[in-house]
């Protein structure tokens, strides 16, 4: 038997504006599941700039409330298309913290929910600390007509921990809204970050008997936001991202591969796969619990 489900990652740049991104994203969205999307996924900060590259930008035109204008305006999208909408993410202001948050939507419009990033980077050009808390709210899987989702952010994708919670938790897909790419200043002396990025995620897929699918933004942003307000270029510390949004099947196999350009990419999968990875590779049945209290110690 095949259980199949078609998903839409959309592979976008983004400007200054906010409302220009959200308009470009709800095109993206609609020309998706005129493709035949049944879910669709949205890159990681989709209505700003990357501002996290600078240390101390003004962002505050960016941060906004959930529920809020574009969480109504992704409902609408969402149910007018018919499609479920795992929507990036967000800069979310709660109170008087800052989170970096996705949302997902079914097929009516409904949020089922969200997902606060657990795993916040502070590292040259990617100085997300200053920006954003660490997600409060726990990991969470939602489930809709097509499948059980899984939602988590960018930096996540580095921890296996975070997958194999989600796996637990009953996720047949992982979905990584992402912003990742090369900075001018910082030079790879550990190998290809691309590679390493994909590699990490395709074990998570095999280990987890679940699909992986990552969309990330494209593009050079080096038009910095001030602490002013005012917009100034620095090429010194412009970043492009690299594009390449993939999906992985639950053993690894590569089901579709995005460009360094804006793209909608469409994939097949088959959900079925992962009873028969699971059944025939025993992952979870056997696994040691008793075994991994080391993980659970903070470094010290």
């Amino acid at each position: 038997m095949r259980k199949e489900v078609t998903l839409g990652l959309i592979q976008m740049s983004m400007t200054q504006s906010a409302s220009e991104n959200l308009e470009k994203a709800i095109k993206k969205i609609e020309l998706a599941a005129k493709k035949d999307a049944q879910i669709v996924c949205l890159p990681e900060l989709f209505t700003s700039p990357y501002f996290p590259q600078e240390e101390k930008a003004n962002v505050s035109e960016y941060a906004e409330k959930i529920p809020g204008l574009t969480s109504k305006a992704l409902s609408e999208v969402a149910k007018e298309n018919f499609v479920v909408l795992v929507a990036g993410s967000i800069f979310e202001k709660s109170g008087k913290k800052h989170y970096n948050t996705t949302m997902v939507f079914d097929e009516s419009g409904k949020m089922l929910g969200k997902y606060r990033k657990m795993h916040i980077p502070h590292d040259p050009n990617f100085y997300e600390q200053h920006y954003f808390a660490q997600g409060d709210i726990g990991y969470k899987v939602f489930k809709t007509q097509y499948a059980k989702l899984g939602t988590l952010i960018c930096y996540d994708q580095w921890f296996p921990e975070a997958a194999r919670i989600n796996a637990l938790l009953g996720a047949e897909i992982i979905f990584y809204p992402t912003a990742i790419g090369w900075s001018k200043n910082i030079e790879q002396t550990e190998g290809n970050w691309q590679e390493a990025w994909e590699a990490v995620q395709r074990g998570h897929a095999i280990a987890n008997s679940c699909v992986v699918a990552t969309v990330n933004r494209v593009g050079t942003e080096n038009d910095m936001i001030c602490p002013s307000g005012q917009i100034s270029r620095n090429n010194n510390s412009s970043m492009t991202f690299w594009g390449g949004s993939f999906v992985y099947d639950q053993f690894g196999k590569l089901l579709a591969h995005g460009s360094v350009r804006e793209e909608i990419i469409i994939a097949k999968c088959n959900l079925e796969l992962s009873k028969q990875v699971r059944e025939g590779w025993r992952f979870f049945y056997n696994r040691r619990p008793e075994t991994y209290k080391k993980i659970l110690e903070k470094k010290k």
